[in-house]
């Protein structure tokens, strides 16, 4: 009988916490785990990591001349047009691309938290820490310089903020709208601090992609230790080839091969 009556009294104490507690949808279930998180950090690197190699390729234009990197970038604010307006696509793809950055900050941000508060040994000696979390500090580190850089970047040649030659037009174009964008990046590259704050970042940015995309396989679980050889070349071949790309334009600003 007593326990009769304590089953009913607990009857709608249960039913009223199954009544109020609501759960997350899926994704947002999924980000708040450490697996999750690494996802995220793993889709947005292979996004972000898919517009830089493509935009130094855009950028090799710069060699052909000035009147084919000028189109080159008319032509990406024209995307779409005359379906959308000019530039709106293109802003679009902006929007995306800063989300994706924001994401896998705020991913790799959270991830060092959890770490940190999972960490409830710390490491039995100096040698332990440093092979344990070399790579790590690093990524965090170089992290923080790319992300400058995106910033300087457009401020300088996207908003002309610290650029006054950003937004020019052509002189003499076949487009009373085309920007003199060849005439800006050379401008930019002229100022010898400015070159090698763009030479040290893209550095960086090649130590952080390396790791970057050697991480990311292991993050979407494709980690097969007979894949560990390509893992490495991958990794080594993507960053070399956008640190050697990006270089090259401030170093040939600078010697004169561009101008």
């Amino acid at each position: 009988m007593a326990q009769t009556l304590m089953r009913q009294a607990r009857g709608p104490v249960t039913g009223t916490a199954k009544a109020t507690r609501r759960r997350k949808p899926f994704l947002l279930d999924l980000y708040s785990t450490a697996v999750g998180k690494k996802y995220v950090m793993a889709i947005t690197g292979i996004g972000l990591i898919g517009f830089v190699v493509f935009h130094m390729i855009g950028n090799l234009k710069m060699y052909m001349g000035s009147s084919d990197l000028n189109e080159y970038a008319h032509f990406l604010e024209k995307l779409l047009y005359p379906i959308l307006p000019k530039t709106v696509l293109l802003w679009i793809l902006r929007a995306g691309l800063i989300a994706m950055a924001v994401l896998h900050v705020h991913a790799a941000y959270s991830l060092t938290v959890l770490n940190r508060k999972a960490r409830s040994v710390k490491y039995q000696s100096a040698r332990d820490y440093e092979v344990a979390s070399f790579a790590s500090r690093s990524m965090r580190i170089t992290g923080v310089v790319v992300l400058l850089f995106i910033v300087w970047h457009l401020l300088d040649l996207t908003f002309g903020t610290v650029n006054s030659y950003t937004g020019t037009k052509v002189i003499g174009g076949s487009d009373d709208g085309l920007k003199d964008v060849y005439g800006a990046v050379v401008y930019s590259f002229d100022r010898i601090p400015v070159a090698i704050f763009y030479i040290l970042a893209n550095i960086a940015l090649g130590v952080h992609l390396f790791h970057g995309v050697w991480s990311l396989f292991q993050s979407m679980g494709w980690n097969n230790p007979r894949f560990n050889k390509w893992r490495r070349q991958i990794a080594a071949g993507i960053a070399t080839i956008v640190v050697v790309g990006n270089v090259s334009f401030p170093v040939a600003a600078m010697a004169g091969i561009v101008g």
